[in-house]
């Protein structure tokens, strides 16, 4: 299984409109930036929209922050894109003959569990306005 990309992809446009407010982001422009197809990005772009995280209307290429970048944080923009998916996956298929191995999983995805809520603790306290701030100490 490939690991998503989602939200590091939602990361970059919500980055890119923060950086060029009102100005001519088509869908091409912020895919060439990407190095992905425009239609990858309008339909990221939809789910964002339909968080509530912008707003763009089909056939302008203006689409705006709904709030300030340091009003967005990492796990809306992750919820937008992913839903309730986990990040970190068992085996789907295990030998429920094997005592060991059946332990073996429903010990991990308790652990799993655990790490779930620090990661989206974490996501939940990082905001697009520091990712837009790291990007200025780049240059």
């Amino acid at each position: 299984m490939r690991p998503s990309t989602k939200l590091s992809s939602a990361v970059h446009i919500l980055s890119l409109i923060a950086m060029n407010p009102f100005s001519n982001l088509t869908s091409e422009r912020i895919a060439e930036s990407m190095v992905t197809n425009p239609s990858a990005v309008r339909q990221i772009m939809s789910q964002l929209k339909k968080a509530n995280l912008i707003n763009s209307v089909h056939g302008h290429a203006q689409p705006v922050l709904n709030k300030p970048p340091e009003s967005i944080n990492l796990l809306e923009i992750y919820r937008a894109v992913e839903g309730d998916k986990p990040l970190l996956h068992l085996k789907a298929v295990i030998n429920p003959d094997c005592g060991p191995g059946t332990k073996i999983q429903s010990s991990l995805g308790q652990q799993f569990d655990i790490l779930h809520e620090k990661i989206f603790q974490e996501f939940a306290s990082v905001t697009l306005k520091d990712i837009l701030d790291g990007t200025k100490n780049m240059y």
